[in-house]
């Protein structure tokens, strides 16, 4: 899973021109500061994982269905944890993320287990470079498209890397969840905006207390900009579905209130907090 602080914590301020921004570098060495917490955290549970526990959780694995067989391009996958997940479901997974330490630590762990994912390090807009092949399915979850500036770009991206007739699965936190402050009080953020937000985190989503800090930039991207994105490159929605309960146990003042379901303790079922979509690439002339 990516991570899901986005926008998150205090807004230290707003930057209009993108080549002032240098995302890729900020963001990039942020995730590069969090991914020896987050493989040691209760939350990623490594040490049951690499015993065989799968990462996947139903809203996605409902959309997946049968990989064993299929191909599957796996976008942002931090350190692998899904994509190794996939494999042993007997997938051939191809797995992207922008953090280099995050890459190694997946390499390490699909060899240290045994199974067969290729991995590759870069910024997903420069995927093209790395890669020329099509997948059966394309996937990406939870805090991912926060951290992408144009999501017609995303669009395009997902439609060229998959097969004629090819799926695209994709689950992510709700806009409506980002609108709030971190302790889900007040709103304090625009539903959707095509300007950046800069932010400091000291510590990370996976273990609060963590003695780190990093600078990062993020978006919000409300559902409009999501689905026109993927109508724009001609994919085309076959399901969408909104849920009240996060699978993640990754936001303050959260219970869980069934095994695996969590919500905003003082908000409860009022606020969706993921939504979930399956897309099919239309057969091409």
């Amino acid at each position: 899973m990516a991570d899901p602080s986005l926008p998150a914590y205090l807004m230290n301020g707003v930057l209009p021109k993108m080549e002032e921004l240098d995302y890729i570098s900020k963001n990039r060495q942020s995730w590069n500061n969090r991914v020896d917490v987050h493989v040691q955290s209760a939350f990623y549970d490594n040490e049951r994982f690499l015993q065989g526990k799968s990462s996947l959780n139903a809203i996605e694995l409902g959309l997946l269905g049968d990989v064993a067989g299929k191909t599957i391009l796996h976008l942002q996958c931090h350190f692998g944890q899904d994509s190794i997940s996939l494999a042993r479901m007997g997938a051939s997974v191809t797995a992207v993320d922008l953090s280099d330490r995050a890459i190694e630590k997946g390499r390490l762990f699909a060899e240290q287990i045994g199974v067969a994912v290729d991995f590759i390090c870069c910024d997903i807009y420069d995927l093209a470079g790395h890669l020329d092949r099509q997948f059966d399915i394309v996937f990406t979850s939870y805090g991912t498209i926060g951290w992408l500036p144009d999501l017609d770009k995303w669009g395009a991206l997902v439609s060229r890397f998959l097969k004629p007739g090819g799926k695209f699965v994709f689950v992510e936190f709700h806009p409506v969840v980002w609108m709030f402050d971190d302790d889900f009080d007040r709103i304090a953020y625009p539903y959707s905006s095509s300007e950046a937000f800069v932010e400091t985190q000291s510590g990370t989503y996976a273990e609060r207390d963590a003695p780190i800090e990093s600078q990062y930039v993020c978006w919000n991207h409300g559902l409009g900009k999501v689905l026109q994105a993927l109508v724009g490159a001609r994919l085309e929605l076959i399901s969408f579905e909104e849920f009240d309960y996060s699978p993640y146990n990754c936001f303050k003042h959260a219970i869980e209130y069934e095994p695996g379901k969590f919500r905003i303790e003082h908000i409860g079922n009022k606020m969706p907090m993921v939504y979930a979509l399956k897309a099919l690439q239309k057969n091409k002339p």
